[in-house]
């Protein structure tokens, strides 16, 4: 990058005032349509300061890879950390052996050779009841009345939480969200967000107290104190309900706008684990995870200092055309398509990454089998939105019904 706008004299590494397309990004443009703007910085600027972010951004996949896999120089252990702002200090938000403390009473059904047995039977069964409420109105809003509450079923079902209802569950998830998604956007969050872990940890309490349920809350309790296990429950309901949701709408959204992918998946659903990993590639759930510096560093074209925000874009890095050919082009078959970063990596690599690859899978496979015709609704457009939480906000289809044409249709 020797004598770009982003890297200093004879090419030593840059400071803050050395990134003009930095400091024109806005983050209303990373939240309406970011990817214009990526391809730019990482083309120009793979680590760029972003004064309205009032960080960093890496946006260039191994430069991303190096931020994650260093937790020793670039820490989540911070007190601007947004998540842990909300619930509390969790796996999400501490490294070393405190992270492991966290994270391993929960690691044990997210493990790869159990999550088939442990969980397919019932995210078949919780899709099937879903789809038979629906089928028959030959039109439904597929984000909240199908992959949202298929989430809440499938994490609430792996954490053993009880005496909560979807409708609950998913009033909760949207007040945390809408709390860490102000907080990164430099905002004051309101009450809603805390009110509603406040909720949340009162059922784990209930549900940790009831000795005789088998459950993974009760099990970790074992080993953590009881508002460890209620902010790990948070990270582990609302990374999960937000994984799942944005993967599965986000990906019918992908297929339903690309026709001729949609034929080949199908013609062979075995072509569903590309199209899940290719859409997780081009729209991730989660655009963005947040490291601190915690000395002087150097990455890429860029001089980092101590306590500085660095914020890799999984979107931006997901998307490099070092490692993606046509990186903008939705290929079920695209070979390396595992290559992408959607779970992030290292020592943070998401938990339940197994069990939302088979929730999403199967998903799309029963809503293809038994909702013939599916398409978007043309008068209801859907496109993915969000800073840190990408997805449509509604996700408006059709489908033929057996009694009749819906209305309007005709010659569509």
């Amino acid at each position: 990058m020797n004598g770009s706008p982003s890297s200093g004299p004879d090419g030593a590494p840059a400071t803050r005032a050395a990134f003009p397309l930095g400091a024109s990004t806005t983050l209303a443009e990373l939240a309406r349509d970011p990817h214009p703007r990526l391809a730019l910085l990482r083309a120009h600027e793979p680590v760029s300061w972003l004064p309205e972010l009032n960080g960093w951004l890496v946006t260039r996949r191994d430069l991303a890879l190096h931020v994650m896999r260093d937790s020793d120089t670039f820490t989540v252990d911070d007190p601007r950390f947004t998540t842990a702002q909300v619930v509390g200090p969790s796996m999400l938000s501490l490294d070393g052996a405190a992270h492991a403390r966290h994270r391993d009473p929960f690691a044990a059904p997210f493990r790869p050779r159990r999550v088939h047995d442990g969980f397919a039977g019932f995210i078949e069964r919780e899709t099937d009841r879903l789809l038979t409420g629906l089928e028959a109105a030959g039109t439904a809003e597929l984000r909240r009345d199908f992959a949202g509450p298929l989430a809440v079923a499938v994490v609430t079902e792996a954490l053993g939480l009880v005496g909560t209802t979807t409708g609950t569950v998913l009033s909760w998830y949207d007040a945390i969200v809408r709390s860490v998604s102000d907080i990164t956007a430099g905002l004051e969050a309101g009450p809603a967000g805390p009110a509603a872990y406040g909720q949340l940890r009162a059922a784990v309490e209930a549900t940790v107290a009831d000795r005789r349920a088998s459950s993974l809350l009760v099990a970790a309790a074992e080993r953590l104190d009881l508002p460890e296990v209620a902010s790990n429950a948070a990270v582990l309901m609302f990374g999960g309900i937000e994984t799942t949701e944005a993967m599965i709408t986000n990906a019918l959204l992908h297929l339903l706008r690309n026709p001729g992918q949609l034929a080949l998946v199908q013609a062979d659903y075995g072509l569903l684990d590309g199209a899940v990993e290719e859409s997780l590639r081009l729209e991730p759930g989660a655009a963005v995870v947040d490291r601190y510096a915690t000395r002087d560093t150097v990455v890429g074209p860029a001089a980092v200092r101590r306590g500085d925000l660095v914020s890799v874009s999984l979107t931006g890095a997901n998307r490099d055309p070092a490692v993606f050919s046509d990186p903008d082009r939705f290929d079920v078959r695209r070979a390396e398509a595992r290559l992408q970063l959607a779970f992030a990596h290292g020592p943070h690599h998401c938990l339940a990454a197994h069990l939302a690859r088979l929730e999403t899978r199967i998903a799309l496979q029963r809503l293809l089998e038994r909702l013939p015709g599916l398409r978007l609704d043309p008068r209801r457009p859907a496109t993915p939105h969000g800073l840190v939480f990408r997805k449509p906000p509604t996700l408006h289809v059709r489908w033929e019904t057996p009694a009749r044409t819906p209305p309007g249709d005709a010659g569509q």
